[in-house]
């Protein structure tokens, strides 16, 4: 219902009116969005006050870019855009970096920031905060708006819902300036200007062609493979896709948010035989995934010498061809096309060759075989492996819990050896592979789904949201965030012999970030071996109580950049002596 005002326009007669600030929180209200992420702050600290009392949950955040990261990843569990409100210039600015992200990941997220009036901005006369907000978010995301008059909030809404979840999804902008939070309108006209969207993200439908050309081409495999990426998951077409993939018979490689749409102890799933199975396969059938960086574009030494065709589904055409030839294009939503696929193999499928099929087992019995000492060793300090065999177990026993993961070593092994078993339930740092996320995705699920979270953080990942500790702890969330402390960057042994700085990629020794938790009245522990860390973990998943897991781990575990160190520039020169 459209809030209101009386004022009295001559003796004998009243007006109902209303405002900006109501109209953005009625438009909201009317598209079903019941929660925004924020920083409070000038212009938009009354929005938020009135957006609580009008019974949207409101979440403060202490740094826009966790509110941010918060906003986006409630966008991808479900499928409607997540809201992250912050004030003008450098809070818009702490944002956007995280519609940035949202962007490149494609989750649907708008980024709503107070702003500056136009006039004085446009002249450059130096306003409170000023910034042409808009001109700088337009090349970082979807679609970015802004909106100058009070009957244009409603139509201005309506087309930032649309263009962040139709087609493939993404980051929206939209501006609103101070000035519009304050104007008065006519009730009436104002009721009639909100826009609720309808159909904000049809289905496209895949032409028969392709798929009859995409399953002509997998048919025909000899050593064919299905790789599911994120764009899977965030289609929600679990069962369709469970289905196709146990009735294709294709061995699966799950990207790491792709995890559990299967589970990682499928069968079909070739998860630890990774190595294998890009190199060796001859027909790769992309589900949601991008031949980017993630998956080396496709080619090089990782593909291997086998010749490749490459199937791809995805909603967005000028995907296709991005860094090889796709023989088999399909256009068209996932749920769609998987449906589509399941349709044309009802009259019968041949399986893949036992051959390829029983050298994948094979290959991945022995991995697992291999890793299976190192996940059970008790050291301490800790190793990566001892502290991961641990929460392997944790999620094993709660597969309803939600795991985010970030970090260097940490995100890296912690994807290969924690096994998920349902669908979205492992969170990371996606396509950028940016650290940051850790906090604010952690806090956007536990109250997205009302789900347990373990968050596990390398302690250089965690120091760039650490302090939203508070806010778990303000809002009483169930999360464990477990810490794997080192004392650095990759590792904690680097040494500067030039003076007495510490080396670059060192950090306090020995620190306690446990006691950080304790500070805001949540639980803290510091755990120094895997017997100590189960205890606590499984303490903190039972109670429910915001928990913080300081897990120390010997300084010279790890590598350098992780599996990554390759991306690393190194110098060729030798110092002079």
């Amino acid at each position: 219902m459209l809030n209101t005002a009386t004022k009295s326009e001559a003796p004998g007669t009243e007006q109902e009116l209303t405002d900006g600030f109501h109209l953005v929180i009625d438009a909201l209200k009317l598209n079903g969005i019941n929660t925004i992420y924020n920083v409070p702050g000038i212009p938009i600290t009354d929005l938020g006050r009135m957006a609580q009392a009008e019974g949207i949950r409101v979440i403060s955040f202490r740094h826009e870019q966790n509110a941010g990261y918060a906003a986006g990843i409630a966008g991808y569990l479900t499928k409607k855009p997540g809201v992250c409100l912050t004030v003008s210039a450098p809070g818009f600015l702490n944002g956007l970096t995280a519609l940035a992200h949202a962007t490149t990941n494609c989750y649907p997220m708008i980024l709503i920031s107070g702003s500056s009036e136009r006039e004085i901005v446009d002249l450059q006369q130096g306003d409170y905060e000023e910034m042409d907000q808009l001109a700088i978010a337009k090349p970082l995301c979807k679609a970015a708006y802004r909106v100058l008059h009070a009957q244009d909030i409603g139509i201005g809404l309506a087309r930032a819902i649309r263009a962040a979840v139709s087609g493939r999804p993404g980051g929206v902008y939209l501006d609103l300036p101070a000035k519009l939070f304050g104007q008065v309108m006519n009730a009436d006209a104002g009721q009639k200007s909100l826009v609720k969207v309808i159909d904000a993200a049809p289905a496209q439908i895949p032409s028969p062609a392709s798929i009859k050309r995409a399953l002509d081409v997998l048919k025909a495999a000899k050593r064919p493979l299905i790789i599911l990426g994120k764009g899977a998951a965030y289609a929600q077409a679990d069962e369709e896709i469970k289905s196709f993939v146990e009735k294709s018979g294709v061995p699966f490689l799950p990207m790491s948010m792709a995890k559990g749409l299967l589970p990682d102890t499928h069968p079909q799933c070739a998860g630890a035989a990774r190595s294998t199975v890009l190199k060796e396969s001859d027909v790769v059938l992309l589900i949601g995934a991008r031949l980017n960086w993630l998956l080396s574009h496709g080619k090089g030494k990782s593909w291997g010498e086998a010749p490749k065709k490459f199937i791809q589904v995805d909603i967005e055409p000028r995907e296709m061809d991005s860094n090889v030839e796709i023989v088999a294009p399909v256009v068209g939503d996932i749920g769609s096309v998987v449906a589509a696929f399941n349709q044309a193999m009802a009259s019968g499928w041949t399986a893949p060759p036992a051959e390829w099929t029983k050298a994948i087992s094979s290959k991945r019995e022995e991995n697992v075989a291999k890793m299976a000492p190192k996940l059970m060793n008790n050291k301490s300090p800790m190793d990566y492996h001892g502290a991961l065999g641990v929460l392997k177990n944790v999620i094993k026993d709660r597969p309803e819990a939600i795991l985010v993961n970030e970090g260097a070593n940490t995100l890296d092994l912690a994807r290969g050896v924690i096994d998920m078993y349902r669908p979205r339930k492992r969170l990371d740092v996606g396509t950028w592979g940016v650290m940051g996320i850790g906090m604010g995705q952690a806090i956007a699920a536990a109250l997205e789904t009302g789900h347990p979270v373990l968050a596990v953080e390398g302690d250089s990942a965690f120091g760039f949201s650490g302090m939203e500790v508070e806010t778990i702890c303000r809002y009483n969330l169930p999360i464990c965030v477990v810490i794997f402390n080192n004392d650095g960057i990759y590792r904690g042994t680097d040494v500067n012999s030039v003076n007495a700085d510490p080396a670059t990629t060192v950090f306090v020794k020995g620190a306690r970030y446990d006691k950080m938790m304790e500070a805001f009245g949540g639980v803290g522990v510091n755990a120094t071996s895997p017997d100590e860390l189960k205890r606590a973990v499984n303490e903190a998943m039972a109670s429910g109580k915001p928990t913080l897991i300081n897990a120390v781990i010997d300084p010279a575990a790890g590598s350098e950049s992780g599996r990554i160190g390759n991306l690393n520039p190194q110098s060729v020169l030798q110092k002079k002596k």
